[in-house]
């Protein structure tokens, strides 16, 4: 064969080759021009889109403006106002790669309209596939509206790999969102076909976070502030039982750049890898601000990625403020409302149906003497008065319902509803826990040893791993063959039958393969001990116990939530009732 020649590419295809890299989608496009609005210090910015932002995308901004000399310099690749110097290690603006609008300009119909606040009068410049025309006066208030249309017409290919027009709309939307986030000191707002998406005034950061979020994430979400050396990090972070499908609702803000970040990522899975339940992904708004020499943004031409100097510092402080966050006492971290749809198709709180949250309280119509329980006399009110409920986020146990539930009346007046083996589950594994990092787990020894039999692989890996397993409380020797001769258990549990718990455990050692890899795997032994010694469903409790449990969940860490993330309590308040009754 002939060598084919190699040839020099024209111009305009190289600037739509290279517009590829900057300009995937629509919502690229935005990204791109609401940063250059936030970097020209805009106060207000409006978006709005047209047919997924492929027929019209419109942003507009109240920002410094563009020179009429420097208009035709924009749309030229690589120039920019953004770099102080040539060395790109002390980046302190969203955009500096002077790529953005002659990468848009060159893929789609662009127009450029911009005032300084000193001239007179506004400049338009326009770009259809890469050819300038002259800028030409125009009528415009001060600052900046860009205007795209027809995306990418002049790279056919690339619109036949865009998504539905709905589609292409919510992930521009998502992005502004992001963005909005990212700056909440100023004003947005997003319209899609005329639809008004989204409008927030320039506000606080946790105002923005709850608007953004949403108002039953809002109420969950806990606040959190922490700092490191010259790392600060600071946002929200949403209770253990709040959770989602997927990572949709976790957002991360570094040197106020929306960015997408594995380290980031795995910090926030690490922090709540064992207080949710497995494929359920926890909600956050984290603000990180570092000096700017200290990351690198000039990654990727989008700019959503990025590389720390010092990852593991970054990885540390982000797991240690979220899981002080998720410590934090149970009345700080209450539960939000779960909902439902009532008969007239509004969401409401989720309980069971009326009808069967009815039928387990008809107990307490009983007489006394056929209570589980009577509430505390010193807790009633005179008649035709309200109860007093106790002083504390929890309050006072009413009755246990189904053997399984308690029944409470909090301090704010809300009912509170309790699974007893979840939250018992809790707290034993945070007992467990503390003496582990005390030195080991207190052991009880059995006045009579148990003999549990085995499997002998499973006699094996235990009798393998007994050294380790004396380290959690728990003694044990080989009984023959095909049995494990139990002499102690860890105090916490009380006297559980050892049989379940030896069966788990000879699972994890042999999911693990080695017996030393069970202290790597602390968070799941502990949890198979807890789960083993905690209050089962279906046993009767007095009211001392109940009150006991409660004050005690309040006292624990990461109490929202058992072992396997399964929300230990709800909470239902008077207004939200009265919605269920259909009084509001």
């Amino acid at each position: 064969m002939e060598p084919q020649r190699i040839r020099l590419l024209p111009e305009a295809l190289i600037n739509r080759i290279a517009a590829g890299e900057v300009i995937e989608r629509p919502a690229a496009v935005v990204k791109e021009l609401v940063e250059n609005a936030l970097d020209a210090g805009a106060r207000r910015i409006a978006i709005a889109i047209t047919g997924g932002g492929v027929e019209r995308i419109s942003v507009s901004d109240d920002g410094a403006g563009i020179a009429e000399a420097d208009l035709p310099l924009a749309v030229e690749r690589h120039a920019t106002s953004k770099l102080g110097d040539d060395q790109l290690i002390r980046i302190t603006t969203l955009g500096f790669r002077g790529e953005a609008l002659p990468a848009i300009g060159a893929a789609a119909r662009l127009a450029i309209t911009s005032r300084p606040a000193a001239a007179d009068h506004a400049m338009t410049l326009r770009v259809a596939g890469g050819r300038v025309f002259d800028p030409v006066p125009a009528a415009g208030p001060p600052g900046t509206e860009v205007v795209v249309s027809d995306l990418f017409f002049a790279t056919p290919a690339r619109r036949k790999f865009l998504k539905s027009p709905r589609v292409e709309s919510e992930a521009a939307e998502a992005t502004a969102r992001r963005l909005a986030l990212a700056a909440p000191e100023v004003a947005f707002r997003f319209e899609a076909d005329g639809r008004l998406a989204f409008e927030r005034p320039a506000e606080s950061r946790a105002r923005r976070v709850a608007a953004l979020l949403g108002t039953l994430e809002a109420q969950a979400l806990l606040p959190l502030e922490m700092a490191r050396g010259r790392l600060q990090l600071a946002g929200f972070a949403g209770a253990a039982n709040l959770t989602r499908a997927s990572g949709v609702a976790q957002y991360f803000i570094v040197n106020r750049r929306p960015v997408i970040d594995p380290v980031l990522r795995m910090a926030l899975r690490i922090a709540y890898r064992d207080v949710i339940p497995a494929g359920r992904h926890p909600v956050a708004a984290l603000y990180l601000d570092l000096p700017a020499e200290e990351v690198d943004v000039n990654v990727h031409p989008a700019k959503t990625e990025l590389r720390f100097r010092e990852p593991d510092a970054v990885r540390g402080l982000v797991i240690a403020a979220l899981r002080a966050a998720l410590a934090a006492p149970i009345g700080v971290a209450a539960p939000p409302p779960m909902r439902f749809v009532t008969p007239s198709g509004r969401a409401a709180a989720a309980l069971p149906s009326t009808r069967h949250f009815a039928e387990a309280c008809l107990p307490l119509a009983a007489p006394p003497a056929a209570r589980q329980i009577a509430p505390d006399p010193a807790q009633m009110a005179p008649e035709g008065a309200a109860p007093s409920p106790e002083p504390h986020p929890l309050g006072a146990p009413l009755a246990q319902i189904w053997d399984t539930y308690i029944l409470a009346l909090a301090a704010d007046g809300a009912l509170v509803l309790v699974d007893q083996h979840a939250a018992h589950e809790r707290l034993t594994e945070e007992t467990l826990a503390a003496e582990w990092r005390a030195g080991g787990v207190r052991a009880q020894p059995l006045l009579l040893p148990a003999v549990v039999e085995l499997p002998q692989a499973d006699v094996a890996r235990l009798a393998g791993a007994s050294a380790e397993l004396a380290r959690f409380g728990l003694e044990i020797e080989p009984f023959g063959r095909e049995a494990v001769l139990v002499r102690a258990l860890p105090a916490v549990l009380g006297a559980p039958d050892p049989g379940p718990l030896l069966r788990d455990l000879a699972d994890e050692l042999a999911e693990s393969g080695e017996a030393q890899a069970l202290a790597a795997r602390l968070d799941a032994v502990i949890g198979r001990l807890a789960c083993h010694g905690s209050v089962r469903a279906g046993r009767k409790l007095g009211g001392d116990e109940m009150a006991a449990l409660l004050r005690q969940m309040e006292a624990t860490p990461r109490a929202a939530t058992c072992s396997h993330g399964r929300p230990t309590f709800l909470k239902l308040s008077r207004a939200e009732i009265e919605r269920l009754f259909g009084r509001r």
